[in-house]
């Protein structure tokens, strides 16, 4: 018997999104996958379009190419416009995943106020016959800003749009690949292992550890996560101030990146951007103890102990050093996100999307 074949429609194959189609694609062999990507640049091209990007390479009203059982596409997918286009298209049962959603991404001085990239999403969530979103934050927030868009809007918006959306919609977090503890911590280490860029907030981080070398507290550094061909304020801060308590200050390839956060005591996020936040659970499953704003995905995740005021540095300052000092509690549990049941789920709700039954 044929697998049940599905196309991955993923336009913008961000580390993130590349991270999850990869896993998706390795974890569930029992589908004939056909993936359709498109490189994570040129973000206001990629959103509005990607049906021109794929307009030859998806079957057209007289294309005799045999349709797939079902259609996965990430919520930078225009699906609204590629089922206009390509109407054969339309009867094939289509989920649309939310890794991110565009109406509390935080702005950039480079970024338009355009609403744009949220009505992409607002019609594509419309369009699709599920919806999922990887956190129940990223759910709210989604679904939240359609009810304050629409309330702008000045006539004509239907009754119950927001109410249609969330009776469709339900909550499945992207699996994160489990990461065994080391047998010996360094409980002094602190881990980044975030993008070093404006959303994830690298200053506030930097001005804390900062004032914990100043308070003549011992520590040690782990600086992980992409860096663009750019200077970062913050890194070369880091560098300048505190080269000698650094040991890693690099992206490192995943068998050492692995290594560090199994051996690693601290994990640290500042982040003003977070929808599941891959990298803290990555490093609280291989052992870590988080230090996260009381914001985003993270209140669904730690418990009131781990997290600090959002953007408050005396609050995070206070929670490093409760952690440096021992007066934190042993790293929380994350099975929900690292054991079987989200894999499994993706596995019935693929096979139930497909009419495969598993």
């Amino acid at each position: 018997m044929s697998k049940p074949c599905i196309w991955l429609l993923s336009a913008y194959r961000s580390e993130s999104h590349a991270h999850w189609a990869d896993g998706l694609v390795r974890r569930h062999r029992d589908f004939d996958w056909r993936r359709f990507e498109l490189p994570g640049r040129h973000f206001a091209w990629r959103i509005r379009g990607n049906p021109l990007s794929w307009l030859d390479d998806l079957p057209s009203r007289g294309s005799g190419e045999t349709l797939p059982d079902a259609v996965l596409a990430t919520s930078m997918v225009d699906l609204a416009t590629i089922r206009g286009l390509h109407p054969r298209l339309a009867a094939v049962p289509t989920l649309l995943y939310f890794h991110e959603n565009q109406f509390v991404y935080p702005k950039s001085d480079r970024q338009t106020t355009s609403v744009d990239a949220q009505m992409v999403q607002l019609y594509a969530a419309l369009a699709a016959d599920r919806v999922a979103f990887n956190s129940e934050y990223n759910r709210r927030t989604f679904l939240d800003g359609v009810d304050a868009l629409m309330r702008r809007m000045p006539d004509f918006v239907p009754e119950g749009l927001v109410e249609r959306i969330a009776s469709n919609s339900g909550v499945l977090p992207v699996p994160v690949d489990a990461i065994a503890p080391a047998q010996q911590r360094d409980a002094g280490l602190i881990v980044w292992n975030h993008r070093w860029e404006y959303d994830k907030n690298p200053e506030l981080f930097a001005e804390a550890v900062c004032r914990l070398a100043e308070a003549g507290i011992d520590f040690r550094l782990a600086l992980l996560g992409p860096r663009g061909a750019r200077p970062v304020r913050a890194l070369e801060r880091l560098r300048a101030a505190l080269a000698d308590r650094i040991v890693v200050d690099r992206a490192p390839d995943r068998a050492e990146y692995a290594a560090v956060l199994a051996r690693a005591g601290i994990v640290v996020s500042t982040a003003r951007h977070e929808f599941q936040g891959l990298a803290v659970l990555e490093a609280v499953g291989a052992g870590c103890r988080p230090v996260v704003p009381d914001a985003l995905c993270y209140p669904e995740q730690f418990d009131p102990v781990f997290r600090y005021p959002a953007d408050d540095l005396q609050g995070l300052f206070d929670r490093l050093c409760a952690a440096l000092r021992g007066r934190l509690p042993a790293p929380p549990s994350v099975t929900r996100w690292t054991g079987p049941e989200p894999v499994r789920a993706w596995a019935e709700l693929l096979h139930g999307l497909s009419g495969d039954g598993g």
